[in-house]
């Protein structure tokens, strides 16, 4: 009987499969209109046949608006493989024809003052397949398209008529094709469901990421990528109404839909927010009741990080809606529900799509009302600090400073500079160096979402981080209260410091290491062969006091003549807003320019540890990092070949986090190692490198009392144990080298693991360390913040030769925790004075 009824569910999901004409998505009822392009008169299959490829995207979507004068289309730039960023607009020919118009009047009714008139089109943002191996969205998107430029009934009528519709078919054009490539070329001719078959099992990194391995869907409030870069653009030209995100989940599930779990919305997001999304979310169950779909709501995923799609419009005026399709990561795949055909989870992702532009056109007003509300409201609170700003600058480094300012401005925060030099609470800020940002102002809510330091939680379980606080990511100096009289003259475009070489010098030059850009240059005079040395010590010369971690560059002895040195010098700060200072003597007070307290720096060559056990979103941060940042040319080892590399090329290895590698593996690494090889391991390599006897770490472990809890409360207790990302404060020995360019004694570490770490019994071995209370933004337990404090995040042992440099944590998160970056170019370039 069981053999039958899974033939029966095999036949059914077969015939999905194979009978894939536009009637099995599209209600064949209504009226299409024959001159517009179907996707296979354009493609040259049927959707759900083969997984689209962006190619085949972009052809279509072209045909589309060349077809339709209900669809206009714009490429609002590149991947970083080149592809198109496409965004179409969809509404009638009449609104089109006003359309600048509409958007005009949609921005004024978020203004200070404006009228409330809520007899206009709606702005509805559409995007599919943010992860690229959750392609059911992206080939719904294509259906969604046709349905909008053909249908000619009633409905769609109405609904072009009274909405504008921003349409994204494809959030992550790289990561779609890879992913398209591997479901494609592993097909078979008679489809197998048999999940253990090649076809569900991408390789290493998978389809999810975009090219540098990023879930990009944790980038909209940093905005540290070119696809988010356009969509923010769009978003703040647009500030929809509704923003839908449309994802898949595991094959076991059904199809869910916001709103999230209740208690796990972020509390500056409005009640009313919610009740609209679940007001919109009867249309979904109603659509999806139509044809049989089973889904759930409220029982999983949140509102709480601002940094996704589906939570991003919450802070920002809008409704962002999450739906989660079970995948079939192929083509047709066994599950707990039956077979699930990929043509299956397409319609679902359409149905879904258009049930939310029904929910768009009844509650119209409803929506507009509530944005004109979110704004006013806003403003409201926000004149209560009408004399207060928030300031934040690093007087020793511009360029992270002005990083941070420049997602400010692309989130249309007002920012300004400072009218002159002022202290606050012992912090200095300097003109040029520094920002000020009036509170009373109308994206007061996103500054206070982006600033804020929270530690008390109706809810203990977070989908996703559970602190961001930007200035502490970036390591500023900051403070939130001061006086508006503060305020210069507005910035309408932030601009980089130009770096500049004070003057040519025939002695030496030095280069303080504070500056962001420091390593690359630092880089590049390496390449170069150029002698460089760093103070081990600091001194002054010429009323200047120079920090630890000072480089210097003599003129003498040099592969270049002193005027090409100087072009060089010249080059390089400009290109990497640093400024270089000359000398005309090598007598300082404190340690001598010749002094054997500068340690001659040698070219570090680097290999970074990729493939099959290692974390991608790991490894890909910090390619990033080297490859878009500093321009420092690292080696990718795929794990699958590093048995027969030769390692004797490199001196610095870096192992993203992995909980294990194969016997033969770890004892090449131990080999080069104990010759003189520097490995730098970051977060569970911590536990690896210990269990391997690479380093011997003596952990705090930590025993969990379990009382009073039942057995459906198991896992919400186990999860709340489990630090999801949170900010943490440690002290420095700024003597360290590893925290060479920090000016504070203080430093914010993002963590996001439970291993902690007991102090070396040498104090000077615990140039990092937690203090007492760290806690400084997030959710932590009490048993695992008792355990936090005093441990340390950083240890590094010799071993042989070489050395070992483990990080509890990862010190290059998602791009945009710029003030931990230098500890790991420190682990780099100075690895031979740890």
């Amino acid at each position: 009987m069981r053999a039958f009824l899974l033939l029966l569910l095999f036949c059914s999901a077969l015939s999905a499969q194979n009978n894939l004409d536009l009637n099995y998505y599209i209600d064949s009822n209504i009226p299409l209109n024959s001159d517009i392009p179907t996707p296979k008169s354009i493609i040259g299959f049927d959707i759900g046949k083969w997984h689209i490829s962006h190619d085949k995207v972009i052809q279509y979507m072209y045909a589309l608006a060349d077809a339709s004068d209900r669809i206009t289309i714009e490429n609002r730039g590149t991947t970083f493989e080149d592809r198109p960023l496409l965004l179409l607009t969809i509404t009638s020919p009449k609104n089109h024809s006003n359309l600048e118009i509409i958007r005009t009047e949609h921005l004024a009714a978020t203004e200070d003052n404006a009228p409330k008139d809520f007899n206009r089109p709606l702005v509805v943002y559409q995007g599919f397949s943010i992860h690229g191996n959750e392609p059911s969205g992206t080939n719904a998107a294509m259906l969604v398209a046709y349905y909008l430029a053909a249908a000619q009934d009633e409905f769609t009528q109405e609904v072009l008529d009274n909405t504008v519709i921003l349409f994204d078919p494809c959030f992550n054009p790289d990561g779609l094709q890879r992913f398209a490539y591997w479901a494609n070329t592993n097909k078979n001719i008679n489809l197998t469901s048999d999940p253990n078959d090649r076809e569900y099992s991408e390789v290493w990194p998978g389809g999810r990421s975009n090219h540098y391995w990023f879930d990009m869907n944790r980038d909209w409030l940093p905005v540290q990528l070119p696809e988010s870069q356009a969509r923010i653009k769009t978003f703040h030209k647009w500030l929809p109404n509704i923003l839908t995100d449309h994802h898949e989940m595991g094959t076991n599930s059904t199809f869910f839909f916001q709103p999230g779990v209740p208690s796990r919305t972020h509390p500056l997001t409005p009640k009313l927010n919610q009740e609209l999304t679940k007001k919109i979310g009867n249309f979904h169950a109603e659509a999806l009741d139509k044809i049989g779909s089973l889904y759930f709501t409220e029982e999983s995923y949140d509102d709480f990080y601002y940094g996704k799609g589906s939570t991003f419009p919450d802070i920002n005026g809008g409704i962002g809606i999450l739906f989660e399709q079970a995948s079939s990561r192929g083509h047709l795949q066994e599950s707990d529900n039956g077979l699930i055909s990929f043509p299956f989870t397409i319609r679902n992702q359409y149905t879904t799509a258009l049930s939310t532009l029904k929910a768009a056109t009844v509650l119209r007003e409803d929506l507009l009302e509530y944005q004109y509300n979110f704004y006013n409201n806003a403003r409201k609170e926000a004149s209560k600090t009408d004399k207060q700003a928030i300031v934040f600058g690093d007087e020793k480094d511009a360029a992270k400073t002005n990083a941070l300012a420049r997602i400010l401005e692309q989130h249309q925060v007002e920012i300004y500079n400072i009218k002159e030099d002022f202290t606050e609470n012992d912090k200095s800020f300097k003109k040029g160096f520094s920002y000020i940002i009036p509170k009373n102002q109308k994206n007061s809510r996103l500054i206070d979402a982006m600033f804020e330091k929270r530690t008390s939680f109706e809810d203990s379980l977070f989908y996703d981080i559970s602190a961001w606080s930007f200035p502490l990511a970036f390591n500023l100096d900051y403070e939130e209260k001061v006086s508006t009289k503060n305020l210069g003259e507005q910035v309408k475009n932030v601009i980089f410091n130009e770096g500049v070489v004070s003057e040519k010098s025939e002695i030496a030059y030095l280069m303080e290491w504070h500056e962001y850009y420091t390593p690359k240059i630092l880089n590049q005079l390496l390449n170069h062969g150029i002698r460089s040395k760093v103070a081990m010590k600091q001194f002054s010369l010429n009323d200047k006091t120079y920090d630890y971690g000072t480089i210097l560059i003599p003129v003498q002895n040099q592969k270049l003549n002193s005027d090409a040195l100087f072009s060089l010098l010249n080059n390089l700060s400009k290109e990497s807003y640093v400024q270089i200072h000359s000398v005309n003597t090598g007598l300082t007070n404190g340690i001598d320019l010749g002094s054997r307290h500068f340690k001659t720096l040698k070219k570090p060559e680097i290999a970074l540890l990729v493939g099959d056990g290692i974390s991608s979103l790991d490894a890909g941060e910090i390619w990033h990092l080297f490859d878009t940042r500093y321009n420092i040319t690292t080696t990718k080892l795929d794990t699958k070949n590093l048995e027969k590399t030769d390692l004797s090329r490199y001196n610095t290895i870096i192992i993203p986090s992995t909980s294990s590698l194969s016997k033969e593996i770890t004892e090449k690494l131990k080999t080069w190692t104990k010759t003189g090889g520097t490995i730098i391991g970051f977060r569970n390599t911590v536990k690896w490198l210990n269990t391997n006897e690479f380093i011997k770490i003596e952990f705090k472990e930590q025993e969990l009392l379990v009382e009073n809890i039942s057995f459906e409360d198991k896992s919400e207790f186990r999860g709340a144990q489990r630090i999801k990302g949170a900010i943490f404060e440690a002290k420095l020995d700024r003597s360290h080298p590893i925290n060479f360019g920090y000016k504070n004694d203080k430093i914010a570490l993002f963590r996001n693991t439970n291993i902690f770490i007991k102090p070396d019994k040498d104090s000077y071995n615990n140039p990092i360390q937690y203090t007492e209370k760290p806690l400084l933004s997030g959710y932590i337990s009490k048993p695992n913040l008792d355990s936090l404090s005093n441990t340390v995040p950083l240890q590094i042992k010799h071993f042989g030769k070489g050395k070992v440099v483990a990080f509890t944590d990862n010190t290059n998160f998602r791009a945009f925790w710029y003030g931990t970056n230098k500890l790991m170019m420190n682990a780099i370039f100075f690895r031979e004075e740890l």
